[in-house]
């Protein structure tokens, strides 16, 4: 059964006290999103931010959810264009602690709601459904975020139960850099969290950083031999290259005995909908008729 999300009392008043100056029952508060997860909390509810950071990249490297082409592009998350965030008007700015050095510029353009998804050692997808409320009582639409966790819930209990056949192996989830090394998602990662939800044994039991292990040499992939290998994302062209030629590599038992899948681009460091857009390519490789 995937656990419900639970908000503690002090943590949703601190939420709201970030929140004074959304006008109230405004029909659209205008939102601007530096953080991707936020970006994606608030389109899980149904409301479209003004304005977020990096689109083109959000774009390719997390697909899902669309943003509209009307949503203005602030620039890098790390380094956001001050001046056209200020011309956007926002009544609220989407953030998290990963920006915690901007927090006191954006806070003076509009109040921030700065909430964490990834913390070391910390399940993330309890964080993301807390995050969906938070938002949510912030906005004064506390049901879209009921409706939103429920259907979140039930789509990964579906997906749960078909893959029971699974459950046998252990699964490695990976993204390659290059032809010798590995970048290994742990329990405290979203892809990891959501693995377990799912009912499979993420099978990387070592310390993470930051929600992965990275580099990781090829060779530690040996350690499970009977594990199946999920890469995440498009391989570069000379890593594929790289690997096609590695000895290392193709003898691998999850490799050479075919029990190698390899799934579209999804946002390591996402919300509610990284998860789901995860598991869902995750239940589809892993079900393919080989």
């Amino acid at each position: 059964m995937v656990a419900r999300g639970a908000i503690g009392r002090r943590a949703l008043l601190a939420g709201l006290a970030a929140c004074v100056a959304v006008p109230a029952g405004a029909a659209q508060p205008r939102l601007a999103a530096i953080d991707w997860a936020m970006l994606e909390t608030a389109m899980a509810l149904g409301v479209v931010p003004i304005a977020a950071c990096e689109l083109r990249r959000f774009r390719t490297r997390a697909v899902t959810p669309e943003v509209p082409p009307s949503v203005v592009d602030l620039g890098l998350r790390g380094a956001t264009n001050f001046e056209l965030l200020q011309l956007t008007r926002p009544d609220l700015i989407l953030s998290s602690p990963f920006y915690l050095t901007i927090e006191h510029r954006l806070g003076g353009v509009a109040p921030v709601l700065s909430l964490p998804f990834y913390t070391d050692g910390e399940a993330p997808w309890p964080k993301s459904l807390n995050a969906l409320h938070r938002l949510a009582a912030c906005l004064e639409m506390p049901r879209a975020a009921e409706i939103a966790e429920d259907r979140a819930l039930e789509t990964l209990e579906t997906h749960a139960r078909q893959l029971a056949p699974m459950r046998e192996r252990p699964v490695y989830v990976v993204q390659i850099g290059d032809a010798r090394h590995v970048r290994v998602f742990g329990p405290d990662s979203m892809f990891g969290d959501v693995l377990t939800r799912l009912g499979l044994q993420n099978a990387w039991d070592r310390e993470t950083r930051f929600s992965f292990s990275a580099p990781v040499p090829l060779e530690r992939l040996a350690a499970q031999p009977e594990a199946r290998i999920v890469v995440v994302s498009e391989v570069p062209v000379l890593a594929r290259r790289g690997l096609a030629q590695s000895v290392v590599w193709n003898r691998l038992p999850p490799v050479a005995e075919g029990r190698l899948s390899m799934i579209g681009e999804v946002n390591p460091f996402g919300g509610v909908p990284a998860g789901l857009r995860f598991a869902r390519l995750l239940r589809d490789a892993l079900l393919r008729p080989r």
